[in-house]
């Protein structure tokens, strides 16, 4: 075979030419920026975050109204602590032994030689 019929051979048959090389087609993977585990994390710690903002706002929430609650109870207390001193200071002021003379005066009674003293009561 000659140098020709050689060269005329290969390019026919360009399978079995060795200097011409064969053309591979290579897949890239192409790689995210984050990887799946790392997706999963940030996931996870994204809902423990919204989970406890949630609890903190609905704990926020429960105290303050506690608190709106017990600060009525304590105007309504001082209040009626104010009340209880008032009427407390009139039945003082109504059990004075001489207005208790003068109203028997009044209505016809007569006090011979008695002291009047005010009564007082002993709660057990």
């Amino acid at each position: 075979m000659s140098a020709n019929q050689a060269r005329s051979w290969q390019q026919t048959n360009p399978q079995h030419n060795p200097t011409k090389e064969q053309k591979v087609a290579v897949k890239v993977k192409k790689n995210g920026w984050i990887t799946k585990g790392e997706k999963i994390i940030y996931s996870l710690l994204g809902v423990t975050v919204i989970v406890s903002s949630i609890f903190i706002v609905s704990y926020s929430s429960t105290t303050d109204t506690i608190n709106r609650e017990l600060q009525q109870l304590e105007q309504t207390v001082s209040t009626q602590q104010v009340k209880n001193e008032g009427l407390l200071f009139e039945m003082k002021e109504l059990s004075r032994p001489e207005r208790i003379i003068q109203i028997a005066d009044k209505n016809g009674l007569k006090i011979q030689n008695a002291e009047v003293k005010q009564a007082q009561s002993f709660n057990n």
